[in-house]
């Protein structure tokens, strides 16, 4: 047989808006799993792909297995992503599994349902490149900001009565809307917040840019003074439009909740939830798509129409918006993130440094394995050899196969594990 457990070496995408050199948890994990690899102190190391995608499909790293890549040998040996895995989701891997770097803020964005992906990839195939969704999740390595879902009414009233910039280019009417809507039934409210985050992002370009320039000077000034400017959230405002000047972007944080995560803490994004990663280093995990819906903090193509058709304009609180991690029944080693989609879960495995002996356990889906710390050395009946495993080690283990790991570092060891749970 085969070997059905075999290391991977993963592709890095060096975006703009990467974290620099060895500030990146991405380059350390790099240099850490390959001694050979050179990090480039000025260059971004964005993002580290593990998983199957035609733009970084993994190399595999054991030079019995005749395939190169991880895509190449799932094509050939289906069978290895677990009977139920393999059918429903047509032979493919149905999760990409990254880890992000993120120094400067990702464009404004939202994910489209299958149905409306289907259709954009129909119409625009230029813009929308496959007809699947793109849930995804992120899971902070560090602490970890970003912005997602929209806020509780009030929040948004209190900042259209404090930042006039906002409220000209939203119009009194508008925002009068809003204001009266906050007692009023739930689709009431969800229909004026439509109404006032289209008119702000579907305003003339000149007309916005000389309203955010009033702004940045505004609170620049009230900074420089030493005022609070928490009620125009300054600070965020300033940081973004150093980033991204003149862009309508950064008006929409008085629209979004501004999450915060420390490690271990995940935020999911379902279908239609506006979001931006702004600040941190995460693991994240989605479905097997490219399908993403532009608006701003971007010179990316965006389309405004699209993303105001298709939010979830539901308001809600910023720690609604943390996804709980579910501790195992079976294994208090193990924290298992399972968000409410067929295409992934990622675990989450801590072992404490008391234990030496530790059983990566068999389950019936492919699973792709990383480890953020420790050492250890692996050994499988399905591995041709054993396996030296630490930082920066990612392993894809095949559906049904067990890794003993012998535990060799005096602090235990911390690895996720994505997988398919149907």
């Amino acid at each position: 047989f085969p070997p059905a457990v075999f290391p991977l070496s993963c592709v890095v995408q060096n975006y703009s808006w990467g974290k620099v050199g060895l500030e990146s948890e991405v380059a350390k994990l790099v240099a850490s799993g390959d001694p050979l690899v050179q990090i480039q102190p000025g260059q971004p190391y964005a993002e580290l792909w593990m998983g199957t995608h035609p733009r970084g499909d993994a190399l595999i790293r054991d030079n019995r297995i005749p395939q190169k890549t991880l895509g190449q040998w799932i094509a050939d040996n289906p069978a290895c992503l677990g009977a139920k895995v393999k059918d429903a989701f047509q032979g493919q891997l149905p999760f990409l599994f990254k880890v992000l770097s993120v120094n400067t803020a990702l464009s404004v964005q939202a994910h489209p349902n299958k149905e409306l992906a289907a259709k954009l990839h129909a119409q625009f195939p230029e813009h929308y490149p496959d007809a699947n969704h793109k849930p995804e999740m992120a899971i902070a390595l560090t602490p970890f900001e970003g912005m997602c879902g929209f806020r509780p009414v009030e929040e948004i009233v209190s900042f259209l009565q404090n930042v006039p910039e906002l409220r000209v280019l939203i119009g009194e009417v508008a925002a009068e809307q809003l204001e009266r809507s906050g007692s009023d039934d739930p689709r009431g409210v969800s229909a004026a917040l439509r109404v006032c985050f289209t008119r702000l992002m579907k305003s003339e370009k000149k007309f916005f840019v000389d309203q955010l320039n009033m702004l940045v000077k505004r609170i620049s000034q009230e900074a420089a003074e030493g005022k609070d400017t928490s009620g125009s959230n300054g600070d965020l405002l300033l940081r973004l439009h150093s980033q991204y000047p003149g862009d309508i972007g950064c008006f929409t944080i008085y629209f979004l909740n501004l999450v915060r995560l420390e490690p271990g803490e995940a935020m999911f994004l379902g279908a239609n939830e506006p979001h931006a990663y702004l600040h941190g280093d995460c693991v994240e995990i989605m479905a097997c798509s490219d399908n993403t819906v532009r608006a701003g903090l971007t010179p990316k193509f965006i389309d405004v129409l699209t993303l105001c058709e298709m939010l979830n304009y539901t308001p809600a609180p910023s720690s609604s918006k943390i996804f709980p991690a579910a501790q195992s029944q079976l294994d208090p080693s193990v924290y298992l993130y399972d968000p409410p989609v067929p295409d992934f879960t990622v675990m989450r495995i801590e072992i404490p440094a008391s234990i030496k002996l530790y059983l990566i356990s068999a389950m019936d889906s492919a699973s792709i394995l990383l480890v953020i710390q420790g050492t250890a050395v692996g050994t499988s009946t399905a591995a041709a050899s054993e396996m030296s495993l630490h930082r920066g080690s990612v392993l894809f283990i095949s559906a049904n196969e067990s890794i003993s790991l012998h535990l060799s570092s005096p602090d235990g060891m911390l690895l996720f594990r994505a997988c398919c749970l149907l």
